[in-house]
């Protein structure tokens, strides 16, 4: 397994956790976020590519911020 699918299945991972404490399904977390279920879908389970617009979507409905490191 590649890096970047590494990365997508732990973003993937964090983003179900969340949604789940949170107590929210995932139709209502894709339609609360203006995404597809198909779409939240793919990028809980690490298969989709998701824009950075959507992630952030998300992370504004389950209260996270995403950060971005510039690596040198």
């Amino acid at each position: 397994m590649d890096s970047d699918t590494k990365k997508k299945k732990e973003i993937g991972e964090i983003i179900q956790n969340r949604r789940k404490s949170r107590e929210i399904v995932q139709i209502d977390l894709a339609e609360i976020a203006g995404i597809s279920p198909r779409t939240l879908r793919g990028i809980e389970n690490g298969t989709a590519n998701p824009e950075l617009e959507t992630l952030l979507r998300i992370c504004k409905v389950l209260g996270m911020e995403l950060h971005l490191e510039v690596i040198r």
